[in-house]
């Protein structure tokens, strides 16, 4: 019975030192006193160029930032080189797609075209990779080159 009470006893004192703890850390410690200007401005006070620039609704720029133009030869080509040319070109031609060249992508495969130009969400090339089915030997595309692919797909994958 004792063990009980001191028990009670115990949680009742440490309760009201935690209360009093929580009360002064709520108080602020002091008043700030209230900031009083260090300097005279003798100039008048014009707002940064970024505010006064405020496009106006017909002109304001769309929130997603626009991706630049992607280039076949330089951004594409070079990740179906490293990803897909060994089993698309190179030492065969599975499902009858031939990626070695711009051309040969859009003769398509054996199940017909594979990039639909300016829709990349319809696009068999563009899902295989998103749903990691492809490449299905070696490393995957990065989703850095995944992005690369989506935008010249959705740039109207033009031959540049």
């Amino acid at each position: 019975m004792k063990k009980q009470i001191l028990r009670a006893l115990t949680l009742a004192v440490l309760a009201v030192a935690l209360s009093a703890c929580g009360e002064s850390l709520r108080a602020p410690l002091s008043t700030p006193e209230p900031a009083t200007p260090t300097q005279t401005v003798s100039q008048p006070i014009h707002p940064p160029a970024a505010i006064t620039d405020i496009p106006t609704a017909t002109e304001a720029p769309s929130i997603e930032k626009a991706p630049s133009v992607v280039s076949f030869l330089n951004d594409v080509k070079p990740i179906l080189d490293a990803r897909c040319i060994k089993c698309h070109g190179v030492e065969r031609i599975k499902e009858g797609l031939d990626l070695q060249s711009y051309e040969n992508i859009f003769a398509g495969s054996r199940n017909g075209p594979v990039l639909e130009p300016g829709n990349a969400d319809e696009s068999l090339l563009v899902q295989l990779i998103v749903e990691r089915e492809m490449p299905n030997r070696g490393d995957p595309v990065t989703s850095e080159e995944l992005q690369l692919i989506i935008d010249w797909v959705n740039q109207g994958a033009l031959n540049n």
